[in-house]
């Protein structure tokens, strides 16, 4: 029987997105876990103490990442659906299947130099960078930090960016929470895209993630490589973005920073860090659904049904956190943990610190035209992300003296292929 004090609460609409951390900070009234609602009619258990999250998220002997056992409840035009419905990817498998998928990832990533890496998000932000550089202000999350994660994972994946709307459009259905019509035909376009893509690289292979997904010795079938594109696109783009945004709107509303963007005193990395424990792009994640009825820290939880990780609650669990200083970044769980952690969690980082670099490199005065208090975020119960990011900064010219964005990247020579070692 459901009462007041145990009706679920809801993670939608713009009084959480505003707020988040108030509804947490209700939520620990039930205490390492609550109930909540993460669209309509959508119930689920959301696991708030940091204790609890890691005996989840390590236990793979009682809670299974497989959704089958109860996504026949979900109803087919929920806009939860596209996040909580199976793939055949690694986030939605477990044991020997799970190992085998995130084996083709882990070896595809490993096979992407980090100084390619950064020389490829260098080349990328400038190029957006000399989109607005002239103007004096710009939308940051807008022209920049929506706009090139996109552009890097497409041409890690050997996508032409012709196509980066339409991408964009996939992505935000992903994680938008508000319009279900939208985000299933988004998704069917960008299943009939990512299909275009398969086709292409099985007939002109090439240095990219999507031919050595195709070329991987676990030999994965084309819809498998569709899955784990879409999987690592909608886990890369997003949450990516946010990072960026997130990030800079800490370091161009905080003084700590603010005095020291040219100095160098707090670094991209430091608000980064400070993001990942108090702000991460995706606030709830990580759907678990129990074998068995278990009691977890004092909440029973039925079979099957879905538990999901607040890494945000998590990191800021009182008095459940580590021993030691905040700024150990292994310690938060944005990127979740055990055999589900994030497998790509070093080049997200690296590329939102290399895009925070280079813009306030260039824009060495840039700062926010409102208070951090007053932007606005986007409502949905998986993810932080905001809505604009208006800042103002001294603007630069194509024939200013000293070195600018327009000034040629350095060129580089043709990396060697790369390829899978024998197995």
């Amino acid at each position: 029987m459901t009462t007041e004090a145990t009706r679920p609460v809801p993670l939608y609409g713009p009084d959480y997105a505003a707020d988040p951390y108030a509804v947490f900070d209700k939520l620990r009234e039930f205490g390492a876990c609550a109930p909540v609602e993460l669209a309509p009619g959508v119930v689920a258990t959301l696991v708030i103490g940091y204790r609890a999250a890691l005996e989840v998220l390590q236990d793979p002997e009682t809670y299974s990442k497989d959704p089958r056992v109860w996504q026949h409840n979900l109803p087919p035009d929920s806009p939860v659906a596209p996040m909580m419905t199976w793939r055949q990817n690694l986030l939605y498998n477990d044991g020997e299947v799970h190992a085998r998928y995130r084996r083709a990832i882990n070896d595809s990533f490993a096979l992407i130099e980090p100084f390619e890496l950064r020389d490829l998000v260098h080349r990328l932000s400038d190029s957006l960078i000399q989109g607005f550089a002239t103007r004096g202000e710009a939308d940051l999350l807008a022209e920049y930090a929506r706009t090139l994660p996109l552009l890097i994972f497409n041409a890690l994946f050997g996508m032409s960016d012709e196509y980066s709307e339409r991408v964009a459009t996939a992505m935000a259905a992903f994680f938008d929470a508000e319009s279900p019509e939208a985000a299933n035909h988004a998704i069917m376009d960008f299943d009939g895209y990512l299909r275009e893509l398969v086709e292409l690289k099985k007939k002109e292979p090439g240095q990219d993630l999507t031919s050595w997904l195709l070329e991987h010795p676990v030999e994965l079938t084309d819809q498998e490589v569709i899955d784990e594109i879409m999987m690592t696109m909608s886990a890369g783009h997003e949450p990516t973005t946010n990072l960026i945004a997130n990030a800079l709107a800490r370091m161009l509303s905080d003084d700590r920073y603010y005095r020291t963007v040219s100095s160098g005193a707090l670094t991209a990395t430091d608000a980064i860090t400070d993001v990942l424990w108090n702000n991460p792009p995706m606030l709830n994640f990580s759907t678990h659904f129990p074998r068995r009825d278990v009691d977890l820290h004092g909440t029973w939880i039925q079979a099957g049904t879905p538990v999901l990780i607040s890494y945000a609650a998590a990191n800021t669990a009182p008095s459940e956190l580590p021993a030691g200083p905040r700024s150990d970044t292994g310690a938060h769980l944005s990127f979740a943990a055990g055999p589900h952690a994030c497998p790509a969690k070093q080049p997200a980082v690296l590329i939102a610190a290399t895009a925070i670099d280079r813009l306030t490199s260039w824009l060495c005065d840039i700062r926010l035209t409102v208070p951090y208090d007053q932007l606005t975020w986007r409502p949905g119960p998986f993810h932080r992300a905001l809505t604009a990011l208006p800042a103002r900064f001294t603007p630069i010219a194509p024939d200013q003296k000293g070195t600018n964005p327009w000034h040629e990247s350095r060129s580089s020579s043709t990396p060697p292929p790369r390829t899978y070692p024998e197995t």
